[in-house]
């Protein structure tokens, strides 16, 4: 991994949620290099494993990881590393959970059910994080306290609303996550 000299501190960050939540697109929009992606078409080979009836036109899914990298300022750069989201490849949080800071966990306020077992990963390998709450296009902007609540979150675990199209909101979400951390490792 290139390492810039000028940059004092490099932190990885891992891009956790469900499939089909919006990892690979947050990725997209906010990685400053042209990001690796590891998406593949969806196959028949994934019927039985991968439940497709929240996200009916996906058709394609990360096989591996996804990787991109966010300069936020002049002394601190962050990787950004994003998971599968399927149960059957959740062998590879255990290396990619390795030397990782922290966690962006994406949500969607439709699906909530599906992120217990992205954060009960995440909680399994110590990651400090914050929720991501990722609105679709045609659905409803649940009110944070609501979604905290129904995840049984902390009450100083960051939420935010964001759109994973958007490089803006992208940005904020992860620096929600950052502003966290700091707060946490002083």
């Amino acid at each position: 991994m290139y390492l810039d000299p000028d940059i004092s501190n490099s932190v990885k960050i891992l891009i956790v949620g469900h499939f089909g939540v919006g990892k690979t697109t947050l990725i997209g929009s906010i990685s400053e290099i042209e990001p690796l992606q590891t998406e593949e078409e969806i196959t028949e080979a994934s019927e039985g494993f991968d439940d497709l009836s929240g996200t009916p036109n996906k058709t394609t899914t990360t096989v591996a990881m996804d990787f991109g990298r966010l300069t936020l300022s002049d002394t601190l750069v962050l990787y950004l590393f994003g998971t599968p989201g399927q149960e059957r490849f959740k062998e590879m949080w255990e290396s990619l959970s390795r030397g990782a800071l922290g966690a962006l966990v994406l949500v969607d306020p439709t699906r909530l059910h599906e992120s217990f077992a992205v954060l009960d990963l995440v909680e399994r390998f110590g990651l400090t994080y914050a929720i991501g709450v990722n609105h679709f296009e045609g659905t409803t902007e649940y009110p944070l306290d609501e979604v905290r609540e129904a995840l049984n979150l902390a009450a100083d675990t960051p939420i935010v609303h964001c759109d994973v199209r958007d490089q803006k909101s992208s940005a904020q979400s992860l620096i929600t996550l950052v502003q966290h951390l700091m707060s946490i490792l002083g």
